[in-house]
């Protein structure tokens, strides 16, 4: 069990640590994209809080949005208006599935229908991933199925070295109440069980729900079994699992209602304010509307399943074909089994209060790993038992140097993804592609780096990057846009961008204290 626990945690420390790591900053992944996007950051703060719209302003607005979309993307199969959101109550945004099956967003002008070009101040705006990178690399490494396979496979890899480690570490409750600070070995394997015994529920839940969200893809054959190959029978599966079937268009014309009537009914059927409306078919007699509701923020927290009220209607007849009230989830127990798992994983209940208590475990998961893999080198950068022959000494040596890269290493490329953000030229071609890039570089270099310099020395100057970018941060922010932390927080309350910027000073600290430590050092 421990030989197990020792080569099976080694080989997935290193890529679970970047799922942890880049998992934890996607909890506050909406927050980061405000921040990345300051030009909207700004307008939404400026504006007034939220209101009710009134029936002939909505009326209006959502039809300037379905204006917008027949002349500019009539052949979508799939319209999506909102006519208000959280933080501004004078937006119009019109989304759709672009030609590569992209979600694309098109903000419209309330008064005119026009699209915008320009963010606050005039300044274009910056096309950005965001967050979302950290969210999708957390579970598919920017790899499609492929990286969703590799991240499922680690997940194993974990559940095992969460087992064997409870059953190697018999003193593991008793251990966990202990720590012997400048130890050597024997404190870093003291944090090692703190961190692990400490997140241990957490642990388990979150590399078990990480498969069970993604069973259809890692366990197709009773799908297939039932339904059979092939992407139409793959439709029918998530429809029976997610609702109601998209019909097929039936190629004849039917002229675009007032959507403002659907929105009443919707809204006396469900409950809920309106917070967009979908037009499956748009322009054809098969032409479906969906309306969906603001989720009581209150309320919301209360339960696991996420879900909004929706209400689905036919537009030739006007006919009611589903209602779904606040929390209740189409599709019956296997949906909603899986909408909880979903729920559970990604923090997608309880407000504010989980988001931070997911990302507190989601750091002392992050540290668990780190600790671990530095644990394995302390134990043999003296002895060792020639496990690899006379290659023995390049191996751990390649080790080391690929652990400074994976942990020192992977958060210098995270600090980097922000400062990208602001130093690229906002009109620069393939704009978020650019960001992906210099993340990428980035962390390619600082492996480089960490195989090529000592090991001491590499620790601590890549310790001390980490510093820099991201005490740097915030005073990089205000040279480029001239926002900066006293505005965030005294001048309109944006919370959400002094958080960023204050999680990366924090970060910094905590960076240049590890860097401090590691003077004279060899661990």
């Amino acid at each position: 069990m421990a030989w197990l626990h020792t080569w099976c945690g080694l080989w997935f420390s290193w890529l679970l640590y970047a799922i942890f790591l880049t998992g934890t900053l996607a909890v506050f992944d909406e927050a980061i994209t405000h921040w990345m996007s300051p030009e909207h950051a700004l307008e939404e703060h400026r504006a007034a809080p939220p209101a009710p719209v009134a029936a002939s302003e909505r009326r209006q607005r959502l039809a300037l949005g379905a204006a917008y979309m027949a002349k500019a993307h009539a052949r979508a199969d799939m319209w999506e208006i909102w006519p208000i959101n959280r933080n501004d109550n004078n937006a119009l945004s019109a989304y759709w599935f672009n030609q590569q099956g992209g979600y694309a967003e098109a903000r419209l002008d309330p008064a005119s229908g026009a699209p915008l070009s320009a963010g606050a101040a005039g300044k274009p705006v910056r096309p950005t991933y965001g967050g979302h990178h950290f969210v999708d690399f957390h579970y598919e490494l920017h790899a499609g199925n492929t990286g969703l396979w590799i991240t499922a496979v680690a997940a194993m890899a974990m559940l095992v070295a969460l087992v064997s480690g409870i059953v190697t570490h018999k003193r593991i409750f008793k251990d966990f109440f202990t720590f012997r600070p400048a130890k050597g070995q024997r404190s870093w394997l003291d944090a090692h069980n703190a961190v692990a015994v400490l997140t241990l529920p957490f642990l388990f839940m979150i590399a078990y729900t990480g498969i069970a969200i993604s069973s259809v893809t890692l366990m197709p054959a009773p799908l297939l079994a039932h339904y059979g190959p092939g992407a139409d029978n793959m439709k029918q599966f998530l429809a029976d699992l997610g609702g109601p079937a998209r019909v097929a268009r039936s190629g004849h014309a039917l002229a675009m209602p007032d959507l403002e009537t659907f929105a009443a009914r919707a809204e006396a059927l469900m409950g809920q304010a309106v917070r967009c409306v979908v037009i499956d078919n748009p322009g054809d007699s098969s032409m479906r509307i969906g309306v969906y509701g603001w989720d009581n923020e209150a309320e919301a927290m209360t339960r696991i399943t996420n879900t909004s009220g929706m209400v689905s209607f036919s537009a030739a007849s006007g006919k009611v074909l589903a209602v779904r009230q606040p929390g209740e989830v189409d599709g019956g127990a296997a949906s909603l089994t899986r909408l909880a798992m979903g729920s559970l994983h990604m923090a997608s209940f309880g407000g504010l209060a989980t988001r931070w208590l997911y990302f507190v475990c989601g750091l002392a998961g992050t540290a668990m790993m780190a600790t671990g893999a530095i644990l394995f080198m302390v134990k043999r950068r003296n002895r060792h038992g020639a496990e690899f022959g006379d290659a023995t000494a390049r191996v751990y040596r390649l080790i080391e140097g690929v652990n400074v890269a994976a942990i020192a290493g992977l958060a210098i490329a995270c600090a980097a993804y922000l400062w990208a953000n602001r130093l690229l030229p906002t009109d620069l071609d393939q704009r978020a592609g650019w960001e992906l890039r210099v993340f990428f570089g980035v962390w390619l270099a600082a492996l480089a780096h960490g195989l090529l310099r000592a090991p001491a020395r590499a620790w601590r100057e890549q310790l001390w990057a980490v510093a820099a970018l991201c005490v740097l941060l915030a005073p990089l922010n205000w040279i480029t846009t001239g926002d900066h932390l006293l505005a965030q927080i005294g001048g309109r309350a944006d919370w959400e961008s002094a958080g960023v910027e204050l999680a990366a000073l924090l970060a910094g600290a905590v960076a240049a204290c590890a860097a401090l430590k590691q003077r004279g050092s060899t661990a």
